[in-house]
């Protein structure tokens, strides 16, 4: 049974992302819809962006190592962000809200606002697309997919998603300023 925390501050933004919230994680009652969504969540997690930056110095060279060398940077601005952020809001996961709201994959901490995984995920690709653009075609959708992923797992209101993507790009830009010479 889930332990049940009304958000309090969060009553506007609540109403508005209950409803949505609801309706996506019902999709969790489908066939392979946990199983797929658990994996894209698990690779947003680290793996994927890791792999990545693994592969980056190895195909493109001395351009692949400063294309690591960035995302590395932004991947860290974003952690420090991204936990302070969240210790400071405290909004609860929904799946903690609303027991009507299931949980489909362990969270990695208590609170949903924001996403981290998004706001990762959308500053990697905004980097990665700089740096090798012929990328858009895999990690444009893999982005989205990992931002649907943490709202239909119950994990985050829609608002949490688009506040991480938010950030993400605001830092990814703001990086550019070191990083593109």
């Amino acid at each position: 049974m889930n332990q049940i925390r009304r958000p309090s501050g969060w009553k506007p933004l609540t109403a508005f992302d209950y409803g949505l919230t609801r309706k996506l994680n019902r999709m969790l009652t489908r066939r392979g819809v946990q199983p797929f969504f658990s994996a894209v969540s698990s690779l947003g997690d680290g793996k994927f962006w890791y792999a990545l930056m693994f592969i980056f110095p190895i195909a493109l060279g001395e351009t692949g190592l400063r294309a690591t060398g960035h995302m590395a940077v932004v991947g860290a601005v974003n952690l420090v962000l991204y936990r302070s952020i969240k210790l400071s809001t405290r909004r609860p996961r929904p799946c903690n809200a609303f027991e009507e709201i299931f949980s489909g994959t362990a969270p990695l901490d208590e609170y949903s606002f924001p996403s981290g995984h998004t706001m990762h995920a959308v500053a990697f690709t905004f980097i990665a697309l700089l740096w090798c653009p012929q990328l858009a075609v895999l990690l444009i959708p893999f982005t989205l997919l990992v931002a649907l992923s943490r709202v239909i797992l119950g994990l985050h209101y829609p608002t949490d998603v688009l506040m991480g993507a938010g950030i993400g790009i605001v830092v990814a830009r703001i990086s550019l300023l070191q990083f593109i010479w």
